[in-house]
């Protein structure tokens, strides 16, 4: 696979949280580190998704926000 993004963080799902429409797809990409992603359900269908599984974390963003009050 070719991929433009530059941030790929390889991981193990570690839990899913199916809906209808979207599904939450939290991977472990280093001990204690988790990355959280809500694709559809369709999507995580096709990807075959499963706890224990190795899939990719792709971050491309043309900016990324961390605010505090």
């Amino acid at each position: 696979m070719k991929i433009s993004a530059r941030n790929v963080l390889s991981g193990t799902v570690v839990a899913i949280v199916k809906g209808p429409v979207t599904t939450e797809v939290t991977l472990e990409i280093a001990p204690g580190v988790q990355l959280v992603s809500t694709i559809t359900t369709t999507s995580a269908q096709a990807l075959g998704l499963v706890e224990g599984a190795r899939a990719l974390g792709v971050i491309k963003a043309s900016s990324v926000m961390i605010a505090t009050d």
